[in-house]
């Protein structure tokens, strides 16, 4: 079966709506990573139809666009890249927002820290353009107006082909829209979290600029296969989150065993019904998934080639609401 594309706002690039997420890969609150089940995790996707692969240089320092770039080598041709500017550990410019691998990391999107850092995940991802160049986090100490002007010239000097944002207020997304051409939003939603809704997504749509979702099976949780007995370790952000307390847990057991006789239908997961539920929603274009081994990559990349009833939806719906809806 063919997997769902669509394009990314109105730059003409055209990507698998289900998209790999690399954060898990980086190993940074994920308690470390597999390099080797990685890069496989990566080749799997992509032999299994999945074209578009997100990345960050703060995923691991580096670490995540370093195993990008390992894994789509000779393959450049067949995956769509999203990475990402504005965090950064190499000055002390901006906003400090945490400590990674005990090196400070600042917001900071001026001019100069865009195109170092532009340069340096090119090396690392071994190529000589960016499909979707996405700013990370929001710099307020830097004009909204001045960030786009850098990425416009990148886009003109053919080193981005897309401009993107992530993690935004209302206004900064005002402020993207007005200063040029954003072709994507990058947002977290999910079936816990769809607060964007009736914010970011009417005023993304009306810029005609796409929306990716990330955390889109909620750090795993939405799953189903996070059981009661499964621990958490190190700097795993998972380890602690209220979100995977014992009665969330069953909450979404019990939504599991609602769906099964549906996934049982189209021969798919519980995983795959989430993913496919939340394309279905209106402004939602792309959904990120992460995968640490090729059978998770697999498994969310059939997701893609689900189509689901208007009375399936609705069934979706109805569980989600009896056993989700105490999930804060």
């Amino acid at each position: 079966m063919n997997q769902l594309t669509r394009e990314i706002g109105h730059s003409g690039i055209t990507a698998s709506a289900v998209g790999l997420g690399t954060w898990a890969i980086g190993g940074w609150m994920w308690g470390g990573t597999d390099e080797a089940a990685a890069i496989e995790a990566i080749e799997a996707s992509i032999d299994a139809g999945i074209s578009l692969i997100d990345t960050a240089p703060a995923y691991g320092l580096g670490h995540s666009e370093e195993l990008v770039g390992t894994a789509i080598r000779g393959k450049r041709h067949r995956v769509v890249i999203a990475t990402k500017c504005g965090l950064n550990w190499h000055h002390g410019k901006g906003n400090h927002f945490f400590d990674e691998a005990g090196k400070p990391v600042h917001r900071y999107l001026g001019a100069d820290g865009i195109v170092f850092e532009v340069e340096q995940s090119l090396r690392r991802l071994g190529t000589d353009y960016i499909d979707l160049y996405i700013t990370h986090w929001q710099d307020p100490t830097t004009p909204v107006a001045e960030t786009m002007e850098a990425l416009v010239r990148l886009k003109q000097a053919g080193k981005i082909r897309a401009i993107g944002a992530s993690n935004l207020s209302e206004d900064d997304l005002r402020a993207y829209a007005a200063a040029g051409q954003l072709d994507a939003i990058q947002e977290r939603y999910s079936m816990l979290d769809r607060e964007i809704e009736g914010t970011l997504l009417p005023i993304a749509t009306a810029a005609g600029a796409s929306t990716l979702s990330y955390s889109s099976l909620a750090l795993g949780l939405l799953t189903g296969k996070v059981g009661a007995d499964r621990q958490f370790e190190g700097d795993d952000q998972r380890l602690g989150n209220p979100r995977f307390s014992a009665e969330n847990r069953q909450l979404v057991a019990q939504f599991a065993a609602a769906l099964r006789p549906l996934a049982d239908q189209h021969q798919a997961s519980i995983s795959q019904l989430v993913i496919a539920w939340t394309l279905c929603q209106p402004g939602i274009t792309f959904a990120l998934c992460g995968a640490r081994d090729p059978r998770q990559a697999r498994d969310n990349a059939r997701a893609g080639t689900l189509t689901l009833a208007t009375d399936e939806l609705a069934a979706i719906d109805a569980a989600r609401t009896s056993y989700l809806s105490a999930i804060p």
